[in-house]
């Protein structure tokens, strides 16, 4: 006969433990006038950006790295330091589940691809799903159409479109689509979402968007019934005139953009015409509007219990659902006590099926403590 007891250690997973983070160099994003890496030292990419990251500090300009990129990669390591930033060169290869290859997209928790200029292979495109699908974090930024910088005939918008059509795991996974438009403009439309995390996340409270020949996305929640759309051309709601919208698809999570010009820091290689729009449009509404989507991509996607009997947390719940749901052989008799960032604690009860109740929660940080066998382990979750 089992017994259960409750032990308050703190010998789990931290929420705050290292999370890479993975930019895009592979379609040639320096292409044409452009520049969407966060560190080139002689006009190329590396894997490392230099000067190491570990000499960031909160008071490091956004030149430390070069690139139109570097603003928000730089703010992404002063935000949190144990984000680990590295980058795809143009030689490396998009995969996934591919142990010879290390940066193997299984290796890290955000891709971000701002403005592919060459279309991804089938092969890239089921690697990508797949990343998402198994837990990753996928942020998609796409520019106006026509707006082929490397001259063979494909844009982001259409270069995104295609992934999501022309790969073998599942039809337009996530329910997004890019317009093939080309918008510019100021826009104040913001969905009504008070507890949204890249709406309202520790970065502030982005009110307002401005395309600087962009495009919108329609979405379609046919496809994917999480797709929804956080800032708009018109209305404030719906499926069509996205301009940032969000999705999940299996444990991973989505980001969608209309404009790479939102992240540009207007710094870069000689010869670019860059311009300033991460802190320099919309009255500086864009750069807490993307580390606030990064934080949320790179935020606990799933808890499972491989083997209760040793109350192994394998991963981590999902911070839109009412339960934290488990997986595993055999999850009854299990005593868990949930306790807030002060320490007091917020339920306590056994869990006697596959889930446990986080309803009654208010949003916040939480510390989940699971014992079984007089072994205890916890986990911090997020609940918003």
């Amino acid at each position: 006969m089992r017994k259960f007891s409750l032990l308050f250690l703190f010998l789990g997973l931290n929420l705050f433990s290292s999370q890479k983070i993975l930019f895009d160099n592979t379609k040639a994003e320096m292409a044409g006038n452009a520049d969407w890496v966060i560190d080139s030292d002689g006009g190329t990419a590396q894997r490392t950006p230099t000067p190491a990251q570990s000499g960031i500090t909160s008071s490091t300009s956004e030149t430390y790295w070069k690139g139109a990129l570097s603003a928000w990669g730089v703010d992404l390591v002063k935000t949190n330091p144990n984000y680990i930033l590295e980058t795809l060169p143009a030689s490396g290869k998009i995969t996934y589940g591919d142990s010879t290859n290390p940066q193997d997209l299984s290796n890290y928790k955000v891709y971000i691809v701002d403005e592919p200029n060459t279309k991804f292979t089938v092969a890239e495109s089921n690697a990508i799903v797949n990343f998402v699908k198994n837990g990753g974090g996928l942020f998609m930024i796409s520019d106006h159409t026509i707006s082929d910088r490397n001259n063979d005939g494909w844009d982001s918008p259409a270069i995104w479109n295609d992934l999501m059509s022309n790969n073998t795991v599942l039809s337009n996974p996530f329910g997004i689509t890019f317009d093939l438009k080309n918008l510019s403009g100021t826009y104040t439309n913001i969905a009504n979402l008070p507890t949204n995390p890249v709406l309202h996340g520790t970065a502030g409270n982005p009110s307002m968007i401005m395309l600087s020949n962009g495009t919108s996305m329609t979405l379609n929640t046919a496809k994917n019934s999480s797709v929804q759309g956080l800032m708009f051309t018109t209305g404030t709601f719906g499926t069509t005139n996205a301009l940032v919208s969000t999705a999940t698809y299996g444990t991973g999570k989505v980001v969608a953009l209309g404009d790479s010009s939102i992240p540009d820091d207007g710094t870069g290689n000689s010869g670019n015409t860059l311009y300033n729009g991460y802190t320099g449009d919309a009255n500086g509404n864009h750069k807490p509007l993307l580390l606030n989507a990064v934080m949320w991509l790179a935020s606990a996607s799933n808890l499972s219990l491989a083997d209760v009997s040793a109350a192994e947390l394998s991963a981590y719940p999902n911070p839109s659902s009412d339960f934290l749901n488990f997986k595993g052989s055999s999850v009854k008799n299990t005593e868990y006590v949930i306790v807030d960032a002060s320490g007091r604690t917020v339920a306590k009860s056994v869990t006697n099926g596959n889930q446990v109740d986080i309803r009654n929660l208010t949003n916040g940080v939480y510390t989940l403590m699971l014992s079984v066998d007089g072994q205890t382990k916890s986990v911090r979750f997020i609940k918003n």
